[in-house]
């Protein structure tokens, strides 16, 4: 049975991992025997993240780069196929979120939240996966949202990006299934981060309305992410394609009152 979910030998990018949910995706592989590969394009960021990751014992690899540069997404693609190994599991995590109401949202902020959440996942999908097609073996991740099935107020932008992700790794997915690549998505719900801290107080409306409209009454802790991640980087999943793990506590399965207010 742990065969089924041993990544040792297995070579794990990860976009924005220096922080936070993809932090915590990476370390889950890492635990699983990944060897890591973080992207990120902030030095300070990077050199703090590498340190957290050897000393909590995992093998990391740092590589500063902008996803939605498709010449310098390539050359590091290429430098890490020869530096570190042949990448076997991409997580598309890299991400940005702008809250600005659709009537007063700049067109050149709209394309830029899509180009980060979309086409950036595309630029690194395409080059990883030439790769994999060639080797007949690989695993994309693409880490969606529940925007990726719902609206929300100010998020146009946001939602529109995570919906066409969702879309974007069914598709990847029909083309590539025959070489025995496999693309699937998870959808977080609401985690706890140091991004929501402020706002996950007692008294704070929306912590309030997280809470309340939560079926399992709580934030998601960024290690529930841990063995969805390596589910769908290990063999146990090696035929699901196409699909989309939601990690919300439950929130998608009800429009009305979740299961602990009376």
């Amino acid at each position: 049975m742990n065969d089924l979910f041993d990544l040792t030998g297995k070579v794990a990018l990860i976009t924005g991992a220096t922080h936070g949910l993809g932090m915590a995706m990476a370390k889950g592989l890492g635990k699983a025997g990944a060897t890591l590969v973080i992207n990120g394009n902030t030095p300070a960021k990077m050199e703090k993240a590498l340190d957290s990751y050897r000393q909590e014992g995992y093998t990391a690899h740092g590589f500063l780069f902008d996803v939605t540069d498709e010449a310098l997404a390539q050359e590091n693609i290429a430098q890490i196929e020869q530096q570190v190994g042949p990448i076997d599991i991409l997580v598309n995590n890299a991400g940005m979120i702008k809250r600005v109401p659709a009537l007063e949202m700049e067109v050149a902020d709209f394309r830029k939240v899509l180009d980060v959440d979309v086409t950036g996942p595309f630029i690194m999908s395409k080059h990883v996966a030439r790769h994999m097609v060639e080797r007949r073996r690989g695993k994309i991740i693409n880490i969606c949202s529940m925007m990726s099935e719902l609206g929300r107020n100010t998020v146009s932008a946001y939602a529109a990006a995570k919906g066409g992700l969702k879309m974007l790794t069914r598709n990847l997915a029909t083309e590539w299934a025959k070489y025995n690549v496999q693309v699937n998505g998870i959808g977080p719900g609401y985690f706890a981060t140091d991004q929501t801290a402020p706002i996950r107080v007692d008294g704070h409306p929306f912590n309030e309305f997280i809470i309340n409209r939560t079926p399992a009454g709580r934030w998601g802790d960024p290690d529930d992410l841990e063995g969805t991640a390596i589910f769908l980087a290990s063999k146990a999943s090696d035929f699901i394609n196409g699909q989309i793990i939601y990690v919300d506590g439950g929130i998608l399965a009800t429009i009305g009152k979740p299961s602990n207010e009376q």
